[in-house]
C-alpha cells in the first residue's frame, strides 16, 4: 500500500460536513479529502487556513437543494471555467467540485453542477 500521513494514496477520505440546513467552514484537516455536505447551508472557505497546493473536493449530497461555496474575508475563488471571474459559487444538487489553493488565500475551483 502506498500511503502518506493522510492515508492510502489511492483513496480520498471523506469528511461529512453537515446535513439539513447547517453551515460549514472548511478547516485545515479537510485538505486532501472530499467534504460531503448534505445541507442547503453555505460552505465557507476561510482565510489563512490552507497551504499552497492543498486540494479539497466538495460533494453536494443533499437530495434536492443547492448551497453556496462562499469566499471568506480576504479569500478569492477563481472560477476556472470562466477565466477571470471570481466570487461565491453555487453547487447544485449532487454536484461535485474541487478547490485548489494556488497562492495565499487564492483558490481555483472547477466541477460539475457549479455556477
Amino acid at each position: 500500500t502506498v500511503s502518506d500521513s493522510k492515508g492510502n494514496l489511492r483513496s480520498i477520505p471523506q469528511k461529512v460536513a453537515s446535513t439539513g440546513t447547517a453551515t460549514y467552514d472548511l478547516v485545515a484537516a479537510d485538505a486532501g479529502k472530499h467534504v460531503y455536505h448534505a445541507s442547503t447551508g453555505d460552505l465557507t472557505v476561510p482565510p489563512d487556513v490552507f497551504s499552497v497546493g492543498d486540494a479539497i473536493t466538495i460533494i453536494n449530497g443533499h437530495a434536492s437543494g443547492s448551497f453556496e461555496i462562499k469566499e471568506g474575508t480576504g479569500v478569492t475563488i477563481w472560477n476556472s471555467a470562466a477565466g477571470a471571474e471570481s466570487g461565491d459559487r453555487t453547487l447544485a444538487t449532487k454536484g461535485m467540485c474541487t478547490l485548489i489553493m494556488s497562492h495565499t488565500n487564492s483558490f481555483f475551483i472547477s466541477g460539475a453542477g457549479l455556477t
